[in-house]
């Protein structure tokens, strides 16, 4: 995996090409108090592979004393999110800790989030289904409907669509692109939407699947 970094979603805006005078939706990624914690060689570790923290913790006494003595080590206060990096043999550090000058403009990168949560949910919401008759009296307006298979097999098939708790999955969303960087305010902005909820954490990378022209 390549280098990546760490930031939080602070909200949707749009800019405006001055080119072609079109609008373009973006989300803005806070990626600043990035940190190395450390750094993991094949000598020691078996892989290469750097590990980066995000988000300082408010009070120092919130966190156990393993995550301290880590964050000490580093000369770092103590992180509220950590993630390892995995690195290939030709890949370079930077010489300062990850910030939003890690990518450009119009380079293409994949967000990872938490998208939000709904709670319980039943299939109309969770899966779009069409639900029953709206005729009085039914009493089966938004229902799941028959599930089973008759006598044969006579069972309920595994991965049968069935009311229950929607969202707060991880997923990503490939190949967007990064349409401004403001490093002095530690700031991308994204083509799109990204998963989660404003304030929610989010994993940006260089595109695995589509090269930056």
């Amino acid at each position: 995996m390549p280098l990546g970094i760490l930031g939080k979603k602070i909200g949707m805006t749009r800019l405006f090409d001055e080119k072609s005078q079109s609008m373009i939706p973006v989300t803005v990624v806070d990626v600043k108090d990035n940190t190395f914690l450390q750094e993991k060689t094949i000598e020691k570790d078996g892989y290469r592979a750097i590990q980066v923290g995000f988000d300082t913790q408010a009070k120092e006494s919130r966190s156990n004393k393993a995550a301290i003595g880590h964050a000490k080590k580093a000369g770092s206060p103590v992180k509220r999110q950590i993630q390892e990096f995995r690195l290939c043999s030709g890949d370079t550090l930077p010489e300062a800790h990850p910030g939003a000058e890690l990518f450009t403009v119009g380079q293409f990168v994949d967000v990872i989030g938490t998208t939000k949560g709904h709670g319980f949910t039943g299939v109309v919401k969770r899966y779009q289904f069409g639900g029953l008759r709206m005729t009085h009296g039914s009493m089966m307006h938004r229902r799941t409907g028959a599930i089973g298979c008759r006598s044969t097999p006579g069972r309920v098939w595994k991965n049968q669509k069935m009311p229950g708790h929607d969202g707060a999955a991880q997923r990503t969303v490939q190949n967007l692109q990064v349409v401004a960087v403001r490093a002095e305010d530690g700031a991308l902005l994204i083509s799109g939407a990204i998963p989660g909820a404003n304030g929610s954490y989010v994993t940006v990378r260089p595109a695995k699947k589509k090269k930056s022209a």
